[in-house]
């Protein structure tokens, strides 16, 4: 017999069950992972199924009450507890030293600027991107160089997963239901990475929010999939530098991104390491090369105005649209492996708040187990 504690708030129990029950009770493992799949309570990939012992050492992991709620998850409303994120957790193959990581993920998207009910109700396919800065990176053992957005990072995936799910089963988000996501994209199962600060040539994301270099913050942000950007540097050419920013700039100006045509938005900027040491080496510091991005990334109003008349309306007042209002908007991190391809992540530029960039802190020492006597 396999007990199954809940990390959901569904509006049905068991089958045959009225209210949802505390806990869950299926034959063994593979029954109880059916149970999940029928109830829509995972993310359409196999999990592990969350007994009390296992969602017990993710709460220890945290350092928190297991009763603490960290805030209300839309849509659906669900009372995001530490108990309820650990169940979502276990189920995404978080180990403790994940787990840290995970709640601030949480408590990130929780903040009301970053509109999670109305995020997750949007036909855009946008995703909430995880970046972790601080010696969290290491402690969890995130990846942050070639493919780390991609397929065989333990740390990356779990995470990621862990917050898609407690979105799915806290928040309520069901496809064609309250996630009406059109499309979306594989950013939806999970998305999360570290930032290469060890071979940056600029000081750690994080410090942009306030943070020391030797404190650990999530930066999240809601985000298109990545789009490839592709340069080739010639170190004999002084020119480029300003090319390659004016390769990205066209990549953020896109003309079919919500960012092109709501003006508004955060924009996130994944520099290689090479593609990093170029704009380094020609003095350009962070906010340097995000002023100049803010700068170059216009389109034509008339252009804009003639593949989306409906938006027309938006583009008075000049003859170039910004797709950055504000440089600040632009999330400008190094990661990856060194060479020809850097990424860009458009936005939904929409909601309440217009998709700003959120962050929280990550408390790293407040797990302590205590051996069994």
């Amino acid at each position: 017999m396999t007990t199954i504690e809940q990390g959901t708030n569904r509006e049905t129990g068991p089958p045959g069950d009225g209210e949802p029950d505390a806990m869950l009770e299926a034959a063994d493992d593979v029954a109880a992972l059916e149970w999940l799949h029928t109830n829509r309570c995972t993310d359409g990939l196999p999990v592990i199924i969350p007994t009390p012992e296992r969602v017990d050492r993710l709460v220890l992991a945290s350092g928190l009450d297991g009763a603490l709620s960290l805030g209300t998850m839309g849509p659906g409303g669900g009372d995001a507890t530490v108990e309820k994120v650990a169940a979502n957790a276990v189920m995404a193959g978080c180990l403790p030293d994940h787990m840290p990581v995970v709640i601030a993920a949480v408590q990130a998207v929780l903040q009301p600027a970053f509109d999670l009910g109305e995020m997750q109700g949007t036909t855009h396919c946008t995703a909430p991107l995880v970046i972790v800065n601080g010696p969290a990176r290491r402690s969890a053992q995130l990846a942050d160089g070639f493919g780390a957005l991609g397929p065989g990072h333990r740390a990356n995936a779990a995470i990621g997963r862990a917050l898609r799910l407690a979105m799915i089963n806290i928040g309520m988000a069901r496809p064609g239901q309250s996630d009406m996501a059109l499309l979306g994209h594989p950013g939806k199962f999970t998305y999360c990475l570290a930032e290469s600060e060890d071979v940056s040539p600029w000081e750690p994301l994080h410090t942009d929010w306030g943070y020391r270099p030797d404190q650990s913050a999530v930066t999240v942000v809601g985000a298109e999939s990545p789009h490839s950007v592709i340069f080739t540097n010639d170190a004999d050419d002084p020119g480029s530098p300003d090319r390659l920013l004016a390769t990205i700039a066209k990549v953020m100006a896109n003309l079919g991104s919500n960012n092109a045509h709501f003006r508004c938005g955060a924009q996130t900027v994944i520099l290689n390491p090479e593609h990093a040491d170029v704009l380094a080496a020609a003095g350009l510091g962070r906010d340097d090369v995000k002023q100049r991005l803010a700068e170059l990334a216009v389109n034509p109003a008339a252009v804009l105005a003639e593949l989306n008349p409906a938006f027309a309306g938006r583009h008075r007042g000049g003859d170039l649209v910004a797709a950055i209002r504000d440089p600040n908007d632009i999330v400008l991190l190094v990661a990856g492996g060194a060479g020809l391809y850097s990424a860009v992540m458009p936005s939904w530029a929409a909601g309440a708040h217009a998709n700003p960039i959120v962050h929280n802190e990550i408390l790293i020492d407040q797990f302590c187990e205590i051996p069994g006597r």
